[in-house]
């Protein structure tokens, strides 16, 4: 385990046991996703094995009750699911796995970090404005409910 919210340089620290994620967290992973999307949106323990089988994808878990699920390749990195359960929101988990989430994408040698974040999201939004992204584009009908989602990219080579 590492403390996520302490920067290489950086004094930032919290109290959230963030640690990186195996197969052997697949079940734990897809039930904060569970208690985080609605049905058509979920991922089950299945699809988080077969991501995290393949080269570049890592995640991260907090017992508290938060994930994240990134790629990387060819210096970049994307945020494929990021969750927080709803009893955990509005406490700084979200940022600190944020955090942990920017700095494993820079040691898997990425150079800048993407995502996607549903356009009607506005406290995801809100969080990744503040961590440095900016948006990009939008894309339409990408969510199984037909809402669109903001692409969205955090530059890393100056980390």
């Amino acid at each position: 385990m590492r403390d996520a919210g302490k920067k290489d340089r950086g004094a930032i620290t919290t109290p959230f046991a963030i640690q990186a994620a195996s197969l052997a967290h697949a079940e734990a992973l897809a039930a904060i996703h569970a208690a985080c999307f609605p049905p058509g949106a979920r991922w089950d323990a299945a699809a988080f094995a077969a991501q995290l089988s393949l080269p570049g994808t890592f995640a991260e878990i907090a017992p508290e009750g938060g994930m994240s699920l990134l790629r990387a390749v060819a210096g970049e990195a994307e945020i494929l699911t990021l969750a927080v359960a709803p009893p955990f929101r509005r406490r700084g988990l979200g940022r600190a796995l944020l955090d942990a989430a920017i700095s494993a994408a820079a040691r898997h040698g990425a150079r800048v970090l993407f995502l996607e974040v549903a356009a009607d999201n506005i406290a995801a939004r809100a969080l990744y404005t503040a961590a440095g992204f900016h948006p990009l584009g939008r894309r339409r009908h990408y969510y199984p409910d037909g809402g669109d989602a903001l692409t969205m990219a955090r530059d890393l080579s100056g980390k």
